[in-house]
């Protein structure tokens, strides 16, 4: 992985969202804590005392959740520098998760299920842990996404050795929401697989909106990042069942799908608006007003799509005023050039 923390603006945000996180967490678990003593008291100093402390908490975590609301709005950092004119593209941060120490029950398995010297695993072990620990700060290339693909990959076969269906492991798998933080816990590898999995979409996601789209090229590079985060976000809603958290929801990864498809069918038509820059005949302006208006239209599906519950009341707010401007932006581009049609067949 990266060193995690701070090389980049995009590290500083990755960071800055890590604590927070964690910060969702403790005051979550306060406010656990105080909602129990406050139905098991009956005194009634106590329950006022516990009554204010409870708000207290609530405040805490509402100004949480809004202070990761606006790192999740932070779409312009994730741009291209060389883009400043182009509408960014909505990427994902990544989930986070906890440090696992998987030794001591790995161990205590190897020795009573296998019957053999766990000692003779150590380094195996500690290599699984360590590919699991750079997991979780991915560099944001494609190198980082086949180091998730080898953690991915490596839990496969540890599902199939160290987790047997009739017996617990003690291990617990905690991620934090991508989008609000709150963290979910379970103990199945199902729920981290899917997590992985996520972060692999999340980051083509932020892999496609980096790219420079004032070239063919790096319009190519966003088409294909985009067009296989939403391939990912569809596999994990028709692989992956009862979700913990909401970005696991299947009303969340549909609509995250159709962003993505979305953004790729953009690429494409500003791709054929760069193709088309140097022409100037009536059959031009008839192919990318046409193709202005479709994208428009596609945008308009997604706003419908993220404005219907619960996924309006999860997504920042930001993405829908920026998939309407979107939408509203090709919709204005598609008339123009249909007016322009129409003059030059006049003259």
């Amino acid at each position: 992985g990266s060193d995690p923390r701070a090389a980049t603006c995009r590290g500083k945000l990755q960071y800055r969202r890590s604590k927070i996180n964690h910060e969702i967490t403790k005051q979550m678990m306060m406010r656990n804590g105080a909602e129990k003593l406050f139905k098991a008291t009956t005194n009634k100093k106590l329950r006022e005392t516990v009554a204010l402390e409870l708000s207290f908490l609530n405040s805490n975590l509402q100004l949480l959740k809004e202070q990761l609301a606006e790192l999740n709005s932070s779409v312009q950092i994730y741009q291209s520098e060389n883009q400043s004119q182009l509408v960014p593209m909505i990427p994902l941060g990544l989930k986070e998760t906890k440090d696992i120490d998987f030794k001591e029950p790995f161990k205590d398995f190897i020795m009573e299920h296998y019957s053999e010297d766990s000692s003779a695993y150590d380094g195996a072990i500690q290599e699984f842990m360590d590919v699991r620990q750079a997991a979780r700060t991915p560099t944001r290339d494609q190198a980082g996404v086949q180091l998730l693909y080898e953690y991915y990959n490596l839990l496969y076969f540890v599902d199939r050795r160290f987790f047997p269906p009739n017996r617990s492991m003690g291990i617990f798998f905690e991620w934090f929401d991508s989008l609000t933080g709150v963290p979910s816990t379970q103990k199945t590898v199902a729920f981290e697989k899917a997590s992985v999995l996520f972060n692999i979409a999340a980051l083509y996601t932020q892999i496609g909106a980096k790219q420079d789209r004032g070239k063919s090229a790096g319009i190519d590079s966003a088409v294909d990042s985009f067009l296989r985060a939403a391939g990912m976000f569809c596999y994990i809603r028709e692989n992956f069942s009862k979700p913990p958290s909401m970005d696991l929801s299947a009303e969340t990864l549909e609509v995250l799908t159709h962003i993505m498809l979305a953004q790729a069918r953009e690429c494409l038509f500003e791709k054929l608006l760069l193709s088309n820059v140097e022409k100037q005949g009536v059959l031009a302006c008839i192919e990318v007003g046409q193709e202005a208006a479709e994208v428009a239209e596609v945008y308009a599906q997604v706003h419908k799509l993220i404005s219907m519950p619960p996924v309006k009341d999860y997504v920042p707010y930001s993405w829908i005023s920026l998939i309407l401007v979107q939408g509203g932006t090709l919709s204005c581009s598609g008339t123009l050039l249909h007016c322009s049609r129409l003059a030059r067949t006049c003259r």
